[in-house]
């Protein structure tokens, strides 16, 4: 008897599993996706006739697309608007492709996103200002795109922020005071932009910080008295930048960086404990760690 209803219990599981089906709305927010990125030449395809859950890279829980995960697939062209319909969705990874044009202003619709990973692509434009919206967001990554225009004030509206890595892009204008609102943060890459002002003070409130990225900008003023207080900072990486001072430095305990660069010139700052040998530029992260072509 209980065999029976085991039995019965795995059919109607498995059955719920073959017949879960997304609103008109998701799926057709996918077949735009499919379509927009010229869907017929990626690595791995969608077989369209197939139920949407059987469809490469897609999640669904309780009928809704939670899920997309098409890292390094050969994804080409822009991303439809439609996606903003995408409502339930939690992680989007497009990293290491080559879709192009702007980042669709319905992405900030996407208010139950974790993760957004758009790296090492070719899109342009500017981030949306309403972008603080992805208040849920923990993972931002668009490094080695062409994206302009500044960082938007409302980043500092994602609490729960972990890592944001804007690197190599066409970034202008001033870091926001309001990255210092980023109480959760462990990883901030700005690297290879046109940044330019000074270090905001508001910074030194980043006491999760791990690694610190603004080399290769036009960063100028004195370095923030505050960044004394970031005990959790393993790498810093300032050089090739336009700062007139570097004396509050002295305020950090040296003693806990792996890597540490800035342009060392006649200033005599009252270092201890760096061995200057074992510096070198942070390895920026081309590899997905999570994900890998199966």
């Amino acid at each position: 008897m209980k065999k029976a209803v085991y039995i019965l219990l795995v059919v109607f599981l498995i059955s719920n599993v073959v017949t879960a089906k997304v609103s008109k709305k998701e799926k057709k927010a996918l077949l735009d996706l499919y379509s927009s990125t010229n869907g017929s030449h990626w690595i791995k395809k969608w077989d369209l006739k197939t139920s949407v859950s059987n469809w490469f890279g897609v999640t669904v829980e309780d009928n809704h697309v939670v899920e997309i995960n098409l890292f390094r697939n050969n994804l080409m062209g822009k991303l439809p608007a439609s996606i903003g319909e995408l409502k339930h969705l939690k992680k989007l990874n497009l990293a290491f492709n080559s879709i192009t044009g702007e980042l669709p202003k319905e992405i900030v619709e996407l208010q139950e996103l974790k993760t957004l990973k758009l790296e090492m692509n070719r899109l342009k434009g500017i981030l949306p200002n309403a972008i603080g919206n992805l208040d849920k967001l923990q993972e931002l990554t668009m490094f080695n795109n062409f994206i302009t225009g500044s960082i938007p004030e409302s980043i500092g509206e994602i609490a729960g922020l972990k890592v944001l890595n804007l690197s190599s892009n066409n970034l202008k204008g001033e870091i926001p005071s309001s990255l210092g609102d980023l109480a959760e943060l462990e990883i901030l890459g700005l690297f290879e932009n046109s940044l330019f002002g000074a270090i905001p003070n508001e910074m030194g409130n980043l006491s999760h910080l791990k690694e610190l990225v603004l080399a290769n900008n036009q960063l100028n003023g004195s370095i923030p008295e505050e960044f004394g207080q970031l005990a959790s900072l393993e790498v810093l990486q300032i050089q090739n930048n336009a700062f007139n001072s570097f004396k509050n430095l002295q305020m950090m305990d040296s003693r806990q960086f792996l890597v540490f660069d800035y342009d060392k010139g006649e200033e005599k700052v009252d270092f201890k404990d760096i061995n200057f040998s074992k510096s070198r530029m942070a390895d920026t992260k081309f590899e997905d760690d999570e994900e890998d072509e199966n």
